[in-house]
């Protein structure tokens, strides 16, 4: 299934703007959240819903572990047009924003924002939902994967057979608080796994 695009924020900016300091040109930079001419996307809203449904992914591991969410992406729009600045607002895990980040970054260049006469930068939010009807996740399809992963019960961390043992032969994909990167930096040999292509580390509610 295709991650989902929600566009109803899109168009809808704070009537206040943010200053940042440029430490290389030691003055303040000034993002606008309401202006009088807000940019323009060549084809408007539909193009940019068009651009993401076609480009946007869904993590081979977030739809394995039944990834749900919505994830808010910041961005700007520069003075030329070009979007910059492009940061997740929250975190679902399992590659979701990096992918969210991604399919922002690759949008063409907009007509920049008016105030004043003067193109100006302008702030915007726009939100991504990833949705799965994937309910129950097989520890027998995790363990055949591409893919390790450790799990985080209760603040101890167990290999995949031991929290199989513990939890039984599936759990629910509405159990995971957060499934992020591993780095076995404790050389743990449980959690040495040199045929996986990455290892996630999955912490239950």
């Amino acid at each position: 299934m295709k991650p989902i695009l929600s566009l109803a924020l899109f168009l809808a900016l704070s009537v206040m703007f943010s200053q940042a300091q440029d430490s290389t040109q030691n003055k303040k930079v000034i993002i606008f959240k309401a202006i009088e001419k807000v940019p323009a996307y060549p084809g408007g809203v539909e193009a940019i819903g068009r651009h993401i449904t076609q480009n946007l992914k869904y993590p081979e591991v977030a739809k394995l572990i039944g990834i749900n969410g919505r994830i808010i992406i910041s961005f700007v729009i520069d003075k030329q047009g070009v979007v910059r600045e492009v940061t997740p607002v929250n975190c679902i895990g399992a590659g979701c924003e990096s992918e969210a980040v991604k399919v922002i970054e690759s949008l063409d260049t907009w007509s920049p924002g008016m105030q004043d006469g003067k193109p100006v930068r302008v702030q915007y939010q726009i939100p991504i939902s990833f949705l799965t009807p994937k309910e129950n996740v097989k520890f027998k399809e995790l363990a055949q994967s591409d893919y390790g992963f450790v799990f985080n019960i209760k603040g101890t961390l167990y290999s995949l057979n031991d929290a199989e043992q513990l939890l039984g032969k599936s759990f629910k994909s509405a159990d995971i608080a957060l499934a992020e990167p591993f780095y076995n930096t404790g050389d743990d040999a449980r959690f040495v796994m040199p045929d996986k292509k990455e290892i996630y580390l999955i912490n239950i509610r």
